[in-house]
């Protein structure tokens, strides 16, 4: 650690003209060829399929820092995200691969039939033999497994980053408090519509602003503080889909008197996020509910309209005004795998090589690297603060790293400006009060063929109660439906997968 470090730190004393040259030479995929002249380890030349979230690949600056970190020859394949599924499908036909394979669409029936089939290596009987691997959890490694099996290196995101922000200044011109449960929130929704938050004179205000998804935007977490379940509720190993709970009816009739009562944007089924935030930042709506670090965002769009903008986060409100808290985890916090094909990663030596790598990624020195770039160049610390120097340069150099990094928790590094540290506290907290999915990680063939065709159905039904277009029977008539049409074959897939673990 210690020698990887002291490269690491000359390049940031240096700067990037010390970049050119590294990445040169090397061995073999996956191996090392001996030492050097100065007697330190060959590099390690390691190929990697991974996802680009930005408009062009990155330049080599980040990637020769993180070679010389980690003492490899990095050679990457980048595949826009916009056609990631084609891509893969493709490769895995073919396979066409690489030594690490990134995979982030983990329902995809052709990336789960490539892990089940065996094409690549069951990782977890050697994550203990290196340090940042070995502390990956028990539940994070059950979460990302399938049928047991954890077939390469989780990506850990934040558990849970949801909750709501609200007009602050709004609340303060009504003499209203920040809500802590519904039924306050709820109030709020109707003072904001309905008396004169921002002191206009006008009717020009609504409650919530909302958008056409139900589980991004309101809709779910506004169910998790009505104790809705993620997803599924397991009691005794058996399953019960959160839409056919008593939960689920409460906040669906929550939202429906919303709707009723113009709290809510009467557009929010057909609006898109983008114009969500914008016409929160117009000052059209007091309520948003999302992602907690939205509210950067918030102030961003809203400078030049409304600079006296003052927004509140909550990330802890319930039904019943209690000490207890839950917030709905995306994904049980796990973003896809690293994944390690057996036709391109031939043997245990050549997997130790690779997973060393991937460990090192976990670093806090490179996670610094893909999230913040080099010191002096991209960014300075101010104790462990990073602000960025150059906006346009870490978008071109750093920001496509910022989706490859393995680990997003737990460093004590911090980036963004007070509003961002207070947003990433909350998300943090989050975790204390986070319900997983406890179907996540299980099979169900009947569920990869038809889960989504099914879903949308109930997504349609759970629409169309909010908007009063049909009434509880009618929404009942759908569930039954959506059992009779495969759902109980889903329940009862997800019950003896469970079962098979549990032994």
């Amino acid at each position: 650690m210690n020698r990887k470090w002291k490269r690491y730190a000359a390049l940031t004393i240096f700067g990037s003209a010390l970049l050119v040259g590294c990445g040169s030479g090397g061995s073999s995929s996956g191996s090392q060829s001996g030492t050097n002249a100065s007697g330190e380890p060959e590099q390690t030349t390691i190929s990697w399929m991974n996802m680009l979230h930005s408009a062009s690949p990155p330049t080599d600056t980040i990637t020769n820092a993180v070679e010389e970190y980690t003492n490899t020859q990095l050679e990457f394949q980048w595949i826009p995200d916009a056609s990631k599924e084609e891509r893969l499908n493709t490769a895995l036909a073919s396979g066409n691969l690489a030594d690490i394979v990134t995979l982030t669409i983990m329902e995809n029936s052709s990336v789960r039939n490539a892990l089940k089939a065996g094409q690549f290596w069951d990782v977890e009987p050697y994550l203990d033999d290196f340090e940042n691997l070995a502390e990956i959890s028990e539940e994070t490694r059950r979460s990302a497994s399938i049928e047991g099996v954890l077939y390469g290196i989780p990506f850990q995101k934040p558990l849970a980053r949801n909750g709501v922000i609200l007009r602050r200044d709004w609340l303060e011109n009504l003499g209203m408090e920040e809500p802590t449960t519904v039924e306050e929130l709820f109030e709020v929704a109707r003072a904001f519509t309905e008396d004169d938050p921002n002191g206009s004179g006008q009717n020009d205000t609504t409650g919530f602003m909302d958008r056409a998804d139900l589980k991004y935007g309101a809709f779910k977490t506004l169910a998790t503080y009505h104790g809705v379940p993620n997803e599924w509720k397991e009691e005794n190993g058996a399953f019960t889909p959160q839409f056919d709970t008593p939960e689920y009816i409460e906040a669906m009739d929550y939202m429906r008197a919303l709707y009723a009562g113009g709290m809510i944007n009467q557009d929010f089924a057909v609006t898109a996020k983008t114009d969500q935030q914008e016409s929160f930042a117009q000052g059209r709506a007091g309520i948003y509910v999302g992602g907690l670090m939205d509210a950067v965002n918030l102030y961003t769009l809203a400078e030049g309209i409304q600079d006296d903008m003052d927004l509140a986060q909550l990330n802890k409100i319930n039904k019943d005004g209690s000490d207890e808290y839950a917030i709905w985890s995306d994904n049980n916090g796990i973003g896809g795998l690293l994944a390690f094909p057996r036709s391109e990663v031939a043997d245990e030596d050549e997997l130790r090589a690779v997973l060393q790598f991937v460990n090192d990624l976990h670093d806090e020195e490179v996670y610094t690297l893909m999230s913040s770039g080099i010191e002096g160049v991209h960014h300075e610390m101010d104790g462990n603060v990073s602000t960025r120097l150059d906006e346009d340069l870490w978008q071109q150099e750093v920001q496509p790293f910022s989706s490859s990094r393995p680990k997003e928790i737990g460093y004590d590094i911090v980036t963004g400006n007070e509003l961002k540290l207070y947003s990433d506290g909350l998300i943090l907290e989050n975790e204390e009060i986070a319900v997983l999915n406890p179907a996540y990680s299980l099979e169900s063939n009947t569920f990869t063929s038809q889960g989504s065709e099914l879903s949308v159905a109930i997504d349609d039904a759970t629409y169309q109660y909010i908007l009063g277009d049909i009434d509880l029977d009618d929404f009942e008539a759908v569930v039954e439906r959506w059992y009779s049409s495969g759902g109980q074959q889903i329940i009862e897939e997800y019950e003896a997968a469970f079962a098979e673990i549990q032994e």
